[in-house]
């Protein structure tokens, strides 16, 4: 045997000894959803609770760094970590409503200059952000449409989200107070059913959860044999 043969048969048995010794990186990450969730509640409770007027707040601008950061960049963030769980729903969602916190929070911002834009023309830019809600709105009712066949909770949730933000539209087209106080109430409604969600796939998470909240699954996984 050459030297050239003596070289080419070491070669593709240190390969096939190296492919044996390979151990892959687990291709598996944790649950973003909770992430996601959490960070989706507590800004909505929060803005939801401004709407409402609770202690006569009336200016909501102190949910722009909760906008920014949990309600968008964390929200964006566990919606990209969705992708390699091959979660297209998880992406969809957690990924959308954290461009809307990112985009709701640039508004509010003085120096973007969105609202000075409209002057004085207060039903000019009421009717822009209830164009805003509405699109919003439209958003959330398709999602609540797929997710018919996910569970009763995320039915429920992206249902009231969605009349939430109808709500909150119509409070804008027709200056209403009520209503948009009424879309608060909605929202926090909105904001302890993301609270449950996010606890109930955190518990799941967990190898001995101290307790498990029911999603109220609409289909099982076939057992295998």
């Amino acid at each position: 045997m050459s030297d050239i043969e003596k070289g080419s048969v070491e070669v593709i048995e240190s390969t096939s000894a190296a492919k044996r010794s390979y151990v892959p990186r687990p291709s598996t990450i944790g649950n973003p959803a909770p992430l996601g969730m959490f960070s989706f509640a507590s800004s909505t409770f929060m803005l939801s609770m401004y709407n409402a007027q609770v202690r006569g707040i009336t200016q909501p601008n102190v949910v722009v760094g909760m906008a920014i950061w949990c309600g968008g960049i964390v929200q964006i963030l566990a919606g990209m970590w969705e992708f390699p769980r091959n979660n297209v729903f998880g992406v969809t969602a957690l990924t959308s409503y954290g461009a809307f916190w990112l985009s709701y929070a640039t508004i509010l911002i003085p120096s973007s200059g969105i609202l000075s834009a409209y002057g004085d023309d207060t039903a000019q830019l009421q009717s822009a952000l209830g164009i805003f809600l509405t699109t919003w709105c439209m958003f959330t009712f398709a999602l609540c449409f797929v997710s018919i066949g996910k569970n009763i909770t995320f039915i429920v949730l992206f249902g009231v989200l969605g009349t939430t933000l109808a709500t909150l539209a119509s409070g804008q087209f027709f200056d209403s107070v009520a209503a948009t106080r009424a879309g608060g109430v909605m929202g926090v409604v909105v904001a302890f059913m993301a609270y449950y969600v996010g606890l109930s796939q955190l518990l799941e998470s967990e190898s001995h959860p101290v307790i498990r909240l029911p999603l109220g699954l609409l289909h099982t996984s076939p057992k295998k044999d």
